[in-house]
């Protein structure tokens, strides 16, 4: 592809570190892996950190964690949004907890927190927000509403890694968030995903679920076990059934030196938003609305009414002029067959979810400058208009 949706951000340092894990014969989870959890939690500023394989996997960890500490219980509701990937429900209902969809705002493709109040119901128990294409949520009012309700909050910040709402870090503001380092996010680590807290509690069952659910890893302090001195019996001590989604050596090392040109990274994708807003505002199209200050995982498009049901001439004419495209995530998931295994519920009608189903695409954005490839695009874009 001429404009691939993402691109590669591997220098001679990722190589380095890659080839020291080699040498040193040691590649599961150690050393190096608590060093960029460390590292992780200050750039971000939370109190913990816990690494694991994907951040499909740092979803799964954070609603074990809330269920095996009893904050939530089998058949209990989170409200989420309609639009979003798969695996910011599929742990949900894996859990035994109940999706219930919420609509998206059409500008923000975020949450529409005025739908919020109307999805409660007696079961309702937390929020998962989700931080849709860099985009953080209006987390004053989103706050506002889980406080009023008493409502856990979660964050999928997936997509977000970088972005800021009132100076503060996307994926900080739930009890726990999600960050994923695939190789098509902000970072890469190959596979790789990161869970923050700062609830001492919530780590310690981060820790313990991560690894098969046994106590070696949990710090010799910790409050949900209390730890015997004999090493042998507490290496194969099982307190709770967990995963195994631990991370490797190599993917930590990788992502100490991607860390540091993260902020570098998002300052290059925020220019090139910059000149992409420019360039198709001429053009009629519906673009994403930054809320905060977006870190621009990609340009989403969605069609205006007078072009409803026309995406497949766009798709078609992208793909023809070498430029890679993708739905809006998942589109709107309550679509999606998985749906009848969920259990879950719809709040109301869907309309916004329903119409970026059917007019919504994306295209991706570079850590590097890219105005050549937006030309490309917004040519294509006019061929077809």
């Amino acid at each position: 592809m001429i404009y691939s949706l993402s691109n590669d951000t591997w220098g001679d340092e990722e190589i380095r570190a890659a080839h020291e894990v080699i040498d040193s014969r040691f590649f599961t989870m150690g050393k190096r892996v608590s060093e960029y959890e460390r590292e992780f939690a200050k750039k971000f500023g939370s109190k913990h950190a816990v690494m694991s394989n994907s951040g499909s996997s740092a979803n799964l960890l954070n609603m074990a964690a809330l269920v095996y500490s009893g904050r939530m219980h089998v058949g209990d509701e989170v409200l989420v949004t309609a639009v979003s990937w798969s695996t910011t429900y599929f742990p949900i209902v894996q859990m035994g907890l109940r999706p219930r969809l919420v609509d998206i705002e059409l500008g923000t493709l975020n949450v529409d927190i005025a739908q919020l109040e109307a999805a409660l119901t007696p079961r309702t128990k937390a929020v998962m927000a989700v931080n849709l294409l860099g985009n953080p949520n209006r987390f004053d009012s989103l706050l506002e509403f889980c406080e009023r309700h008493h409502l856990i909050l979660i964050e999928d910040n997936c997509e977000s890694m970088g972005a800021t709402y009132d100076g503060k870090a996307a994926g900080t503001f739930g009890v726990l968030s999600s960050f994923s380092t695939y190789y098509s996010h902000h970072l890469c680590t190959m596979e790789g995903g990161m869970s923050l807290t700062d609830d001492d509690e919530m780590y310690e069952y981060l820790l313990c679920i991560r690894s098969h659910g046994w106590t070696r890893h949990l710090p010799e302090n910790a409050s949900i076990h209390s730890k015997s001195d004999d090493p042998f019996y507490e290496s194969f001590n099982f307190i709770m059934p967990g995963f195994n989604v631990r991370p490797l050596e190599i993917e930590a090392a990788i992502g100490l030196e991607q860390l540091k040109k993260l902020d570098g990274f998002v300052a290059q994708r925020r220019e090139n938003a910059r000149y992409f807003l420019e360039s198709v505002a001429a053009l009629g199209l519906i673009t994403q609305e930054e809320v905060g200050q977006s870190s621009w995982f990609g340009f989403s498009i969605v069609l205006p009414e007078r072009m409803d049901g026309q995406r497949d001439r766009f798709t078609s004419a992208l793909r023809d002029s070498e430029i890679e495209v993708r739905p809006i995530v998942a589109g709107n998931f309550a679509q999606q067959k998985a749906m009848k295994f969920m259990h879950g519920s719809v709040c109301g009608p869907l309309h916004n979810a329903d119409y970026v189903h059917r007019n919504g695409f994306f295209v991706g954005n570079h850590s590097v400058e890219m105005s050549r490839c937006i030309d490309l695009l917004c040519e294509t874009l006019k061929s077809v208009l």
